[in-house]
């Protein structure tokens, strides 16, 4: 009986090996791994001291795995021993958003629409400011992997949506940064402002060159009545498997002579929140990472109290937690981390909206979303 059991083992892995083997080759191949920063442009990022030896770094010593485990432990549990809650029994709700909706707005009103993850809408100034747009159903070249959104589509298609004065990315991880979806918005975007080394890959998908600008930290750009400031972050980036670091991450600025939005990006609980906020704030709103966090990463996401912390420390007077409500992408409930920033929220005095997907939130326009929906 050992015998039989022993070859088809040996079959399973073989067929396992196999299976990686052409998934490696395919996303290798696929148009959806981008492209390289140039060997000038490497040279130059070197010139930033964050940048050695083919790689970026944070500002504080940052470990990827923090535990007693390994990658392929955390892929293997999160892939066959899901949570029963991990997914949500069926989709969220959603409002529609009528792109009319979006064009009908004054120069001083700011408001932002969530999508779920951290895609979001901002509308300030006038204009129309897109962060880490991935609004497909599927990521990455290798969707069979890859979560699947919770719900069949989102709250407006990318081809509904109006002229976009900028895009704004965070980092190149295919849940941030989605090669469907720029296909689908480039020719609609006035500019996309990315961090060091991510303009390889819009390039690479066709985007005029003339559109995309690479910013470091604490690089900024205007636009009128906006002004847009690059600010550090605390994670890492890659979409492939030899190209880890080689491209920047960043928080993000928005501010106008009298608001104020901030948005996270993704990345771990450091001093550089409270650097910001020093420096920036204070924010009317913080967009904050609030999901998708494990012992084993546990300086490169946070903790839902640790999200409600850095809004804490940026001065935000409102905290909008994203990262959560599209896609499971770690061993917890799905809907664990708004619970837990909720309360926490609450313990510390600060304000914290959760919307729905696709509804819209004014500053300043009467009471900020609060329904429990996600209970």
């Amino acid at each position: 009986m050992r015998k039989p059991l022993r070859v088809l083992g040996r079959l399973a892995i073989s067929l396992l090996a196999v299976l990686l083997v052409a998934g490696v080759a395919f996303a290798n191949l696929s148009p959806e791994l981008g492209g390289k920063p140039t060997k000038a442009q490497r040279a130059a990022y070197a010139k930033t001291g964050r940048y050695v030896d083919g790689e970026f770094k944070n500002l504080v010593p940052t470990t990827l795995m923090t535990g007693e485990g390994s990658m392929f432990g955390t892929l293997w549990r999160m892939l066959f021993d899901k949570l029963p809650d991990a997914d949500p029994p069926g989709p969220l709700p959603t409002q529609p958003l009528d792109s009319v909706s979006i064009i009908r707005k004054t120069a001083d009103m700011v408001r932002v629409t969530w999508f779920g993850h951290s895609a979001s809408l901002v509308e300030i100034a006038g204009q129309n400011i897109l962060l880490d747009p991935m609004l497909s159903v599927k990521m990455g070249p290798l969707s069979w992997v890859t979560p699947k959104r919770y719900n069949p589509s989102v709250a407006i298609t990318a081809e509904q949506l109006p002229p976009i004065a900028a895009v704004l990315i965070s980092h190149d991880h295919y849940d941030h940064l989605d090669y469907k979806t720029i296909q689908r918005i480039k020719d609609k975007v006035g500019h996309f402002y990315v961090p060091l080394g991510v303009g390889a890959h819009l390039l690479a998908w066709g985007v005029a060159p003339e559109k995309v600008q690479e910013l470091d930290w604490n690089d900024s750009v205007q636009l009128p009545g906006l002004t847009i400031v690059s600010t550090p972050a605390r994670h890492f980036s890659g979409r492939g498997l030899t190209n880890r670091n080689s491209t920047s991450w960043s928080s993000w600025v928005l501010k106008t002579p009298i608001k104020r939005v901030f948005y996270s990006g993704d990345g771990g609980y450091a001093p550089h929140f409270a650097a910001i906020g020093q420096q920036h704030g204070p924010f009317d709103l913080a967009l904050v990472e609030c999901g998708q966090y494990d012992a084993q990463w546990a300086q490169i996401h946070m903790l839902p109290e640790q999200s409600v912390q850095a809004a804490l420390d940026v001065r935000a007077r409102v905290m909008l937690p994203v990262h959560w409500g599209a896609f499971t992408e770690a061993h917890h409930a799905w809907n664990e981390s708004v619970k837990r920033a909720t309360a926490a929220a609450a313990l510390k005095f600060l304000p914290i909206t959760t919307p729905e997907l696709g509804q819209p939130i004014t500053l300043g326009a009467g009471p900020l979303p609060q329904a429990r929906w996600w209970e």
